[in-house]
């Protein structure tokens, strides 16, 4: 019997997956992947969420601001956030962080966003799940200013310095599709690494790997990204299935067996 995978990132909630969600699951179930963590947006989707939580038993839902959604209202969305954090468990507080890609309109208030999500985190000694995108270099640095802080940079793509600096942390790198991109970067940065500080991921329904690069993509496709890591590590895709499950349960506090 082959090894489970853990997709610790798949949007599955989303419209995109409106109309086949049972049997994306299925094809999930059907790679090994038998866990599936949901990591929030923003209050227009924690309601789809937790429905599809509740609806299939291998989804656990987290709790969060993404910071593409900080806006002038930020604050009722935090609030928002920590009202559902003081009701009920989640298993981490995510998406949270920032993001410098798009617009920096709203860059005080990211920052903002971020460090009081991360107070929420250290209330509840729950892990944070990072987006970063162009902004890894300004997460660390946020990121090291606490001491008992433990996560996930998701959607990894940095160099090994940075990689590096979020291992020292004791953070774990969320490696997806990406790796699987002819000119992604990573395949110069996991086989100085190894596997001590890497989970699986595929930010479903974006980044498919290769060869379903541009479509949806969806959590069955984490046996791809475990194929891709196995081969850079000149390792088996078994090997790698069952060091980054045991590192999602640890972070995560997951005690059962899926």
């Amino acid at each position: 019997m082959q090894p489970f995978l853990i997709d610790t990132h798949a949007h599955i909630y989303l419209p995109e997956f409106d109309n086949d969600r049972a049997a994306i699951i299925s094809n999930a179930e059907a790679e090994g992947v038998n866990a599936i963590y949901l990591p929030a947006i923003d209050s227009t989707t924690h309601i789809a969420m937790l429905e599809t939580e509740a609806a299939y038993p291998c989804c656990k839902s987290m709790m969060g601001l993404h910071p593409c959604s900080v806006k002038e209202d930020y604050q009722k969305e935090l609030e928002v956030v920590k009202d559902y954090l003081s009701q009920r468990n989640f298993i981490a507080v995510g998406e949270i962080g920032l993001d410098f890609y798009w617009d920096r309109t709203f860059e005080k208030k990211q920052y903002e966003a971020f460090h009081q999500q991360i107070n929420s985190a250290v209330l509840y000694n729950l892990p944070i799940v990072i987006h970063s995108r162009n902004a890894i270099n300004e997460c660390i640095e946020v990121v090291a200013q606490y001491s008992t802080l433990k996560g996930i940079f998701h959607c990894f793509s940095g160099s090994l310095h940075q990689a590096e600096k979020i291992m020292a942390l004791d953070f774990m790198l969320g490696i997806g599709g990406v790796v699987t991109f002819k000119n992604g970067g990573l395949d110069r940065v996991l086989p100085h690494i190894g596997l001590s500080h890497i989970v699986l991921e595929t930010d479903a329904p974006y980044l498919a790997p290769v060869p379903y690069r541009g479509k949806r993509n969806e959590p069955a496709y984490t046996r791809l990204v475990a194929e891709k890591i196995a081969m850079l590590l000149n390792s088996s895709t078994d090997e790698i299935a069952i060091v980054t499950t045991q590192n999602a349960k640890n972070l995560f506090g997951i005690k059962e067996n899926h």
